[in-house]
């Protein structure tokens, strides 16, 4: 229905292939702007009476026309009809037959590319946030778990090869202060996505006296994006920097998605999970096998690619607006979904762990302790040389013997000093970036 577009011209048609194809998968993903859509039409149509492009009597009617499609979208009853070609086409449709003509005003001073910029850096904040809150569930159950397990012992590894003992504590500890990390450059992304583009046009201004500052602190950004140019090439470049902070979040998942799937085999047999929260075999009834940490694995891998996903879309292109922009909903937005469904699986799982005892009582694991044997004799005042050729040299002739009981690590991060209540005032330090 070329009526309906935005762009459309009397006498003029688009061909249908080429229409389905340019729209694609795009309303697909509008159904999730539609409510920052409309967020965005009422801070822009109070702007609008303020600097006296609309009169009250129709700020009125649209603020009162714009609620009520708001209300819809979140009772889930709003849909992009069939033949109209996006959501702030359906939003300004609805408006319009609801209202009459002051529903036609409301794109006064506003192209549709600053439209959907500012919806896209709305709905990245919200879900920004919304990760973040997931992650920071996520930290706790870990460090809860650490204070739980912390005298529970366990091999610990370098090159696959066992290394020196290290403990349940310190294992859940070192996911929970990754995600610490992880956070920092997500609360970069936050600041990213939180500058207003609206008022930027089709990113070159306006001749109308638009008040952009009104705008921004309407809709709560923390600044605007000032250079109109800039607005418009900001599309793409958020959307992949909030990538990046979803990739290092995906990045620490996959990881102890790993370090689970290796535990639970039965060579390792450090951890295990009750069976509904396993699989089986269609022919080994022995079977428990970990899909959901396989699967939350192959899941953020596929998230870590998504940066350089964007990075191929967006690059080499010059200043100025470009379709090539539509798809970066199509690459980011289920990734945004992945991520959250992600963490969520991983906080069932570990919220439903089972944490083997006297693990390190197996005589295979003696050689962990060849360090603390070589530590104690320097202790003793031999040269760490001396003592590390003697520990040798009883391991080469098997008379290396060493009670685990003795370990004794007091330094900050250690196994005998995990230093849990610093790690969550770091985290609190990190949130406290988010606002």
């Amino acid at each position: 229905m070329s009526g309906n577009k935005l762009w459309s011209k009397a006498n003029t048609s688009t061909a249908a292939m080429v229409e389905t194809f340019t729209v694609g998968r795009d309303k697909d993903f509008d159904i999730l702007l539609a409510e920052y859509d409309v967020l965005g039409s009422l801070a822009h149509t109070k702007m609008l009476e303020s600097v006296g492009l609309l009169s009250s009597e129709d700020l009125e009617k649209v603020q009162q026309g714009l609620n009520e499609i708001l209300a819809e979208i979140r009772r889930g009853e709003f849909v992009i009809e069939k033949d109209i070609e996006d959501v702030h086409s359906q939003v300004e449709y609805l408006l319009t037959q609801r209202i009459g003509e002051a529903g036609k005003k409301i794109h006064s001073g506003r192209s549709r590319n600053d439209q959907v910029a500012v919806d896209l850096k709305l709905y990245m904040r919200a879900q920004v946030l919304a990760v973040r809150d997931e992650v920071s569930k996520l930290f706790d159950l870990l460090i809860s778990l650490s204070e739980k397990y912390k005298d529970k012992l366990l091999p610990g590894y370098t090159h696959l090869q066992i290394a020196m003992p290290s403990s349940f504590g310190l294992w859940f500890g070192a996911y929970a202060e990754s995600l610490i990390d992880d956070l920092e450059v997500l609360s970069a992304a936050y600041q990213v996505a939180n500058k207003n583009p609206l008022g930027s046009g089709a990113g070159y201004g306006s001749s109308f006296p638009l008040d952009r500052e009104m705008t921004t602190e309407l809709l709560h950004f923390r600044t605007l994006n000032y250079n109109s140019v800039y607005a418009q090439m900001s599309r793409g470049k958020t959307e992949k920097i909030v990538a990046q902070g979803l990739a290092n979040i995906a990045a620490t998942l996959s990881r102890l998605a790993m370090d689970c799937c290796l535990y639970i085999n039965q060579n390792f047999g450090f951890i295990s999970f009750p069976s509904e929260l396993t699989t089986g075999s269609s022919i080994m009834p022995h079977k428990k096998n970990p899909d959901v940490f396989e699967l939350i694995r192959g899941k953020c891998n596929r998230i870590q690619s998504t940066p350089n996903e964007l990075t191929l879309l967006i690059n080499n292109l010059p200043s100025g607006y470009h379709r090539d922009m539509q798809l970066t909903k199509e690459i980011l937005f289920p990734a945004i979904e992945e991520i959250k469904a992600c963490v969520q699986m991983t906080m069932l799982m570990l919220s439903n762990i089972q944490i083997k005892d006297g693990i390190l009582e197996d005589p295979k694991y003696k050689y962990l302790f060849s360090v603390e044997a070589v530590n104690d004799l320097v202790n003793k005042g031999v040269s760490f040389r001396d003592a590390y050729k003697e520990v040798g040299n009883a391991i080469d002739k098997g008379e290396f013997q060493y009670d685990y009981r003795q370990l004794h690590h007091t330094h900050e991060g250690s196994i005998g000093n995990l230093s849990n209540d610093r790690i969550v005032a770091e985290m609190q330090k990190t949130l406290a970036k988010f606002a």
